[in-house]
């Protein structure tokens, strides 16, 4: 019996805790008038870190780009709150995709690459009626050569990233750490980051992922509706 689906996010909650109450909290209610510097970062950073713990909790997944975003807020905290100027910030957000795209390589390596991991499972794709195919048609080597172009790609996408969210930084954070004004550009970056690098990024990903998802069917001989794993499959 293949394990149930796990349940979708709920993108506007994400849109909210992660972007829109950080940005609001940072811009509107850092200065001394309300929260001051130190308690408006404590509360923008809380939403964040509070809304993984409570999707992890209710869809009981965790994956290792969610793992490195939520080291990512904890870090952006913790240099907040020990009032680190705008170019360590700006180190850690050229240093954090660069880790990401590093370990997907080194993970080609191991038995369980984060490529596989992310697409390649049950929950997305019928592995079993895939390999099954894969197998009859001798296709296993051409399989594992797709996968691993796949990985390098993704690898290079998020690599790219890095120059521009250094640059993004230097540009935006300009002003003293622990201000009510750094505070506001940290938000603003925050704000940015999404326009600037997470939808390209999103748009990189599904282009790969819809570039492996035909590679994959041609290799197998099936179609997409049937190598996608759906809920009338998984219900079965």
């Amino acid at each position: 019996m293949s394990k149930p689906a796990p349940k979708p996010e709920n993108f506007f909650l994400n849109l909210i805790c992660n972007v829109a109450v950080p940005t609001l909290v940072l811009t509107k209610f850092s200065t001394e008038r309300f929260l001051g510097p130190v308690w408006g970062l404590v509360v923008a950073l809380a939403f964040p870190i509070s809304y993984g713990l409570y999707d992890f909790a209710v869809r009981k997944k965790a994956n290792t780009l969610s793992i490195l975003g939520f080291v990512s807020v904890l870090l952006s905290g913790g240099m907040g709150l020990m009032k680190a100027n705008g170019f360590w910030f700006a180190v850690k957000d050229a240093v954090l995709p660069t880790c990401i795209g590093l370990f997907v390589l080194v993970s080609m390596r191991t038995k369980s690459p984060l490529l596989r991991e992310m697409i390649f499972n049950e929950q997305i794709v019928d592995v079993p009626r895939v390999e099954a195919a894969l197998a009859e048609r001798g296709n296993g080597v051409a399989f594992e050569a797709l996968m691993r172009r796949s990985s390098v790609w993704l690898a290079v996408s998020f690599i790219a990233t890095a120059p521009v969210n250094f640059a993004l930084a230097r540009y935006i954070l300009r002003s003293p750490p622990g201000t009510p004004e750094f505070n506001a550009e940290l938000g603003r970056m925050h704000l940015i980051v999404w326009p600037v690098i997470v939808v390209p990024s999103m748009v990189v990903l599904m282009v790969l992922f819809w570039k492996l998802l035909n590679g994959l069917a041609q290799l197998c001989g099936l179609t997409t509706d049937e190598i996608l794993r759906t809920e009338k499959k998984s219900g079965t």
